[in-house]
């Protein structure tokens, strides 16, 4: 990827964080597709870009997802906007530590110039806190602060029921919450990320226009079928705790959920007081079980609890579970790798599953 971006003449556009980045690396893309660019989507989603360098005009925008291990083999050369969704505990199976982890994600605006742009969360202590190192311009986003013409800080805000961005005491409403089709708190942030990403280029128009019609990214709280009464949903990338966190978060009741996986040597305690929040079953798999049982047990979680060796027998035993009314949703909170090539192969085996039922 840093080969890529090294001989890459268009502007580019690169989101990574540790949740989110794919849904607003798509957004951004979809942006500037509405409103009339020629858009080039790559990096960890998309189709592989280098082979196509021939192909992309100066005047063309790229936009990149890239991870921690990618970002590690910059040097010289950052995104002409970078943007960070978050930073939370994350592929400490691959990296030394946190510390390293961070270091990694914040080198996507180590090299960039004064007149480029690294677009932060204000909301997570970690990007809050990179801020300081920013040699170019920042742009904050936040669920909390308010970015008025009392405050200097340029970035977007929630007010009203709306997105505003405030760009050096320039205040403009950009969108309605309820406008956004796709559901939960997180994805008003991502939109948040991804209209200040576009804020020069794209018009109010294009940003409703997408808001109004964009229906997410496959494998993220995404609609599978009812059955007997009972949604199911695949949140198959949903790879860590924080992921999983955001998208039971979405629903209004308490849900039946699977999860376990690939053990990527993260924590697992926020996973405790969220099965007691959200969770009414519980069924476990993969190399995550005991971790994810051991936060049931520390805070005296009262949800139904099975454990399965296989997808099927996962789906089978939510489905025994359930009640007319109730969703059962896959959300691992783990990586795939243990039993599956990718989450993408693990969500459509369980649609498959699903749509066997």
């Amino acid at each position: 990827m840093w080969e890529f971006i090294k001989y890459c003449n268009a502007k580019i556009i690169a989101v990574t964080g540790s949740s989110g980045k794919t849904t607003t690396t798509t957004l951004i893309g979809e942006l500037l597709k509405q409103q009339g660019y020629k858009v080039w989507v790559g990096g960890n989603i998309g189709t592989p870009l280098f082979h196509r360098l021939d192909d992309i005009d100066v005047n063309d925008y790229v936009v990149l997802e890239l991870a921690s291990c990618q970002l590690q083999m910059f040097c010289n050369k950052s995104p002409n906007i970078s943007v960070i969704t978050n930073i939370t505990p994350n592929h400490l199976d691959f990296h030394d530590d946190y510390d390293e982890y961070i270091y990694c994600k914040s080198i996507i605006f180590k090299h960039q110039k004064s007149d480029d742009i690294v677009i932060l969360n204000q909301d997570n202590d970690i990007t809050r806190q990179l801020r300081e190192s920013v040699q170019s311009k920042a742009y904050m986003f936040s669920m909390n602060e308010k970015y008025d013409k009392e405050n200097s800080v340029n970035g977007a805000y929630l007010h009203d029921n709306a997105i505003y961005v405030n760009i050096d005491k320039n205040i403009k409403r950009m969108l309605d919450v309820n406008d956004i089709k796709i559901p939960g708190r997180h994805n008003i942030e991502n939109y948040m990320a991804a209209i200040l990403a576009t804020y020069s280029l794209v018009e109010q128009a294009a940003v409703k226009h997408v808001a109004t019609t964009f229906n997410g990214v496959e494998h993220r709280v995404e609609y599978v079928r009812t059955v007997n009464g009972v949604r199911f949903y695949n949140d198959s990338i949903g790879t860590t705790p924080s992921r999983t966190v955001a998208s039971l978060h979405c629903f209004d009741k308490k849900v039946i959920l699977i999860a376990g996986g690939y053990d990527k040597n993260i924590s697992y305690d926020i996973m405790g007081p969220l099965i007691n929040e959200k969770v009414k079953g519980l069924v476990l798999m993969g190399q995550t079980r005991e971790k994810i049982k051991q936060a049931y047990i520390d805070y005296s979680c009262t949800a139904t609890l099975c454990e399965a060796s296989t997808m099927e027998e996962a789906v089978r035993k939510a489905f025994n579970m359930a009640e007319e009314g109730d969703i059962i949703i896959l959300s691992p909170a783990s990586a795939a790798f243990d039993m599956f090539k990718n989450f993408e192969v693990k969500g459509n085996i369980y649609k498959q599953i699903v749509n066997s039922l």
